[in-house]
């Protein structure tokens, strides 16, 4: 079984047509987000398309984060200011 819990609404495949997709899974047990490029280095992406990917990120960050702190409710999970 994997740890990791893939985006199913995200389906987004190379502009050329080759079949290369993207894939935003998050880690069940620790929050850590995994951005996959499936079947090559590289992709090739509609603007609509990497703004899909980009929410996705998003959605994987905040569920992340929600995993992470369940895990260790005393760590404060917000960026810390370096000033």
């Amino acid at each position: 079984m994997s740890a990791y819990s893939s985006d199913q609404d995200l389906k987004v495949t190379d502009v050329t047509g080759n079949g290369v997709e993207v894939d935003v899974a998050t880690n069940l047990l620790n929050g850590t987000v995994r951005l996959s490029v499936l079947w090559t280095q590289e992709i090739y992406l509609r603007p609509d398309d990497a703004e899909r990917v980009a929410q996705s990120l998003l959605r994987a960050a905040a569920h992340g984060r929600r995993i992470a702190q369940a895990r260790d409710p005393e760590s404060d999970q917000s960026p810390s200011s370096s000033d």
